[in-house]
């Protein structure tokens, strides 16, 4: 087999423990294979970093385990071209596995270039991963809270959220600010109501009738205290992300042009895949790098499942989120696709298509540096063949029994 790369490092990181093997063709076809363990301490990091530099290695291969691998490829970076794999394209031969023999493995690998870097953003665009990452599970933390919250409540036979749409809204926190200050009437507790919110004060005072104990005062307080604290966390995290996100300004604002993404999701987007759309080769690689397009899985001329791959679970997170705002969206090309999939394959699967489709978009806006012009929801009808659409048409409408008669609109 030929040999791609002639001077090239494989390294099976573990959590203490980094196996690296070099791997080293000559002029004249000769194999040279040394391998040697290093910690994972910085000095024994900044060791490896000297041991691969007197090898002459010019590419080194780091099997993705954990967040192990993070420390070894960011102090190698700058120095060698790091290819970060994929652990479940690394399979060794059944019976050969071991550290050493990994490690060997995957230089070899690499060397003749049978493998595939995956996807490694530069350093501002991992530090605002970092923090969007927090945030979102701070946000999904919060979401939990609030579900305590109300459990918390019915236990108490109070049922406020049966009445208000939002129980973290100024009416409803200040009742339950009320009820914390060991006020129990009813009535008091609804009149603290505002807006449109009093025209529900009758259903109110019925919901506030309950047997708010002192064990459920601790309770809603140390809830409401813990939400307060990640609203603020979330406020702080907010303005370090802004501050990243300022040499990509631009890149957010053409974001917020396509329907469904706001400038929260557009900084998630910026974050798992950058700015830089020239690192991906086209649009259905980004797809497929992302798990949001279906899978090929054929045997013998049959299709089995094709479900989509397992990818960035953040940015999934994003796009379906966005796609389900899109889908409601009126007039629009995503409201349309999603009308026209979800009548055959159902929600789940209009969704996933949706998402799809905005990542496209992004990808597209991003690549172009242009705006997101909208097709509107006739484009697919514009789309079809104009005489084999009405054909089609018309005997869809004869199957259900119809005579159908056309004719032309008069001008």
């Amino acid at each position: 087999m030929e040999t791609l790369i002639r001077r090239c490092a494989g390294l099976d990181v573990h959590q203490a423990s980094v196996v690296a093997c070099v791997r080293c063709v000559d002029e004249h076809g000769e194999l040279q294979q040394v391998t040697e363990t290093f910690g994972t301490t910085t000095p024994r990091l900044l060791e490896l970093f000297d041991w691969l530099e007197r090898w002459g290695v010019t590419v080194v291969g780091i099997e993705s385990t954990g967040v192990y691998w993070k420390p070894v490829y960011y102090l190698l970076e700058n120095q060698f071209e790091c290819w970060l794999l994929n652990a479940q394209h690394l399979r060794n031969v059944p019976g050969r596995k071991t550290d050493v023999g990994d490690a060997a493995w995957i230089a070899q690998l690499v060397a003749h270039g049978l493998v595939r870097p995956s996807f490694v953003p530069p350093k501002p665009i991992r530090d605002l991963r970092e923090l969007t990452r927090y945030r979102k599970q701070l946000l999904q933390e919060r979401s939990r809270e609030v579900q305590r919250l109300q459990k918390t409540l019915e236990d108490a036979g109070i049922k406020l959220s049966s009445v208000v749409s939002d129980i973290q809204g100024k009416s409803a926190r200040a009742m339950l600010n009320a009820l914390l200050n060991g006020v129990h009437d009813p009535a008091v507790l609804a009149d603290l109501a505002h807006g449109q919110l009093r025209k529900k004060i009758p259903a109110l005072q019925q919901a506030l009738t309950g047997w708010f104990s002192p064990v459920h005062r601790i309770l809603v307080s140390e809830i409401l205290a813990h939400l307060d604290y990640i609203d603020e966390t979330v406020e702080r995290l907010g303005g370090g992300v802004e501050k990243i996100l300022a040499p990509f300004a631009s890149a957010v604002d053409l974001l917020d042009t396509i329907p469904g993404i706001n400038r929260r999701t557009a900084e998630v987007v910026i974050a798992e895949i950058g700015a830089d759309m020239t690192r991906f080769a086209s649009q259905q690689q980004l797809a497929s790098w992302a798990g949001m397009c279906p899978g090929n899985n054929e045997s013998a001329g049959k299709h089995f499942s094709g479900k989509t791959r397992k990818g960035s679970r953040w940015l999934r997170t994003a796009l379906v989120e966005s796609a389900q705002v899109a889908a409601r969206t009126k007039g629009t090309y995503f409201s349309a696709q999603y009308a026209r999939i979800r009548g055959r394959h159902g929600h789940k699967k209009a969704i996933v298509a949706v998402a799809h489709s905005l990542l496209v978009v992004a990808y597209y806006v991003l690549l172009r540096q242009e705006p997101y012009v909208e097709l509107g929801d006739h484009y697919f009808i514009h789309r079809q063949q104009k005489e084999s659409y009405r054909r089609r048409l018309v005997q869809q409408l004869e199957r259900m029994g119809y005579d159908v008669n056309l004719a032309p609109r008069a001008a």
